[in-house]
This record gives C-alpha cells, structure tokens and sequence, in this order.
C-alpha cells in the first residue's frame, strides 16, 4: 500500500529527475481544529504544479500563489497560517476550520544531495523502520537517522534551529478474526489512513459478510499471517476482538514474537488474567512477552456497544504510536 506521504516524495523525486526545483512542504504543528495532521506532506514546483495537501484546500491557493509570484527563496523557512493580527505574514488567510498551521517550506535544488536524500526517504517509507528526518533552519541541511517506533510525529520548538519529522511505513492495523468490534475497528482505522489486514479462518462467520471498503481479508488462522515474513513491522497493531481462544491466543502467542508496536486482546479483567496465566502455562510466554500485551485492550471509557469498544482501542493505538503516557489521577 503506497501512502499519500510515498506518492508526493516519489513525485518530488521524479522532478527533481526532469530538472525542476521543488518545494516540499510539510505541516509541522496545529493549533485548534485542523484538517490535515502534524507531518502531512505536499510538493509543488514554481509553475504551481503539485501533490499532496496542507490543509485540505485552505491555504493550497495561497501558498501555490506566492510561490510562482517568486517567494519562498530561502533554502528552509516556517510560515504560519490562520494566525489573526499583525505578526503574520499570511494574516489575510483563514482557515474555515478555525485553526492554525506551521509549515515548513524547503526549496529543494536540481543536485545530487536533494536526489540522493529523497531517494533515502522513499526508501525509508516504503521500508518497515521509522527514521527521524532532520531539517536545519539556516541552510536547509536534511538528513535521516534510527527513530524509536513509537513517537511524535513532529519535534519542534518555535525559536529551535533543528526540524525532526517522523517517517516510515504506512500505519497497518491486523485484526485477528472477525467480530462486530473488529468491524467497527476497521472503520475506524481506514478513516485514520491504516492499512488494514482482517484475517479469520471460519468460513461459517464470513458467509455473507461485506467488509468495510478498503480491509484486505485474508482466510487464513491469523497466527500464520502474524507470522509471515514483513507482516509485522513497528508500525504494525495486532488486535484479536473475537472470543475465540483458538485464534486470539494463538494471535497473541505469535504477535509478541515481533516488531509490532501495539498488541491488544479483549476481554475483562478476569478472562485477561486467565488468558495471562494460559499464555504463561501453554504458550510458554515469559512474563516481558505477556507484559507486552494490552489487556484488556484499549482505553477505560466505560465502552458497551461495538463502536465505543472499538474507539477506545484505536484511541489506545493512536496514543501508543504518539508516544504518549497515560496521566494517573
């Protein structure tokens, strides 16, 4: 699955190829509501060609203006939008949604620095590691180091010399069997822009069923797929929502043998604690593998219905791939 992110970098590269200097340009912080998230990516040249988004269509016309009416020179600079008064530059446009954005604006030259750079981060989003892309402020220096699997997506300061971008694989969700929370699951996570893998081998559950538009189903004991060589990267949630022992707990035995960042069963506190003890007794797990399992998986929001179960455990996700704590009170 190639992401939007892949498809604008792959396209900045195929310009820089035919000799077009290009603008890559990348929203590094929000403020209030805003349409496109920390990290969102577009790349333009001075004609105004262009792919990718900023903020869904409210400020592209602006900025594509500006750029083939000359500005935008400096090797890198940030530029503010939707800010009221007079310290912006860009006060006259507005956001509908309200909010505020940070971009950051490389002028990217024909040369082989920027070619072979893209190349690396091509690489690195279609590879199965996340990397940190620094971006200096004074010259517009970029290159890529090792990040954790799990972070922000942007690191910086208003005033810091130094941009850090997370990059790498699209974010995949693998829900381990079919159930009504797996389904709403699904949607949640195909409108968060997850790649999503549903595997089940129970033909009398998936007679009939129609998945959410966009899940890949695979029929098949989720384990073996868990299993399968680059199913499972540190952008990878494993998440088993069924019931079924025969599929969750073989789910969760195979699971903690890999890079995925986030692994979550349902069930209550009491099942959780018998599934720990069986995983433990005939799975053979050690206590930093049972340690590494959500359960009961997602967030307490005090869920009932299918659809809150399901936001709480994506919401959990969404945290554990932030980086976030969880604040006891």
């Amino acid at each position: 699955m190639q992401s939007l992110d892949y498809r604008v970098i792959e396209q900045a590269v195929n310009w820089l190829a035919d000799g077009k200097t290009v603008w890559l340009c990348t929203v590094l912080s929000t403020f209030g509501s805003s349409p496109r998230e920390p990290g969102s990516l577009m790349v333009a040249t001075s004609n105004g060609d262009h792919m990718g988004s900023l903020s869904g269509g409210c400020i592209e016309d602006d900025f594509l203006d500006r750029l083939v009416a000359g500005e935008y020179e400096l090797p890198a600079v940030i530029v503010r939008y939707g800010e009221p008064g007079e310290k912006s530059d860009n006060a006259h446009v507005r956001l509908p949604c309200g909010g505020i954005l940070d971009v950051l604006v490389e002028r990217l030259l024909v040369n082989s620095d920027n070619q072979v750079h893209l190349q690396q981060v091509l690489s690195a989003l279609a590879g199965q590691d996340e990397q940190l892309r620094s971006v200096t402020l004074i010259d517009g220096g970029a290159w890529l180091e090792p990040a954790g699997p799990t972070g922000p997506k942007v690191l910086w300061e208003d005033g810091a010399e130094v941009v850090r971008i997370r990059i790498g694989p699209v974010a995949k969700l693998i829900l381990a069997g079919y159930s009504t929370v797996a389904e709403a699951c699904a949607n949640f996570a195909i409108n968060l822009g997850y790649q999503v893998v549903l595997c089940d081998p129970r033909e009398e559950v998936m007679r009939g069923l129609t998945l959410p538009q966009g899940v890949e189903f695979i029929p098949q004991f989720p384990s073996l797929y868990i299993a399968s060589p680059g199913a499972c990267t540190p952008s990878t949630a494993v998440v088993a929502v069924t019931h079924d022992p025969r599929i969750d707990d073989l789910a969760m035995m195979t699971a903690v043998k890999t890079s995925a960042s986030y692994i979550g069963v349902m069930g209550s506190r009491r099942t959780s604690q018998a599934r720990a003890d069986r995983l433990r007794r005939t799975g053979g797990l050690s206590d930093a593998e049972i340690e590494r399992i959500h359960m009961p998986v997602g967030l307490d929001l005090g869920s009932k219905t299918p659809a809150e179960i399901a936001l709480a455990i994506m919401a959990d996700i969404v945290r554990i791939r932030r980086g976030r704590t969880l604040i006891e009170i």
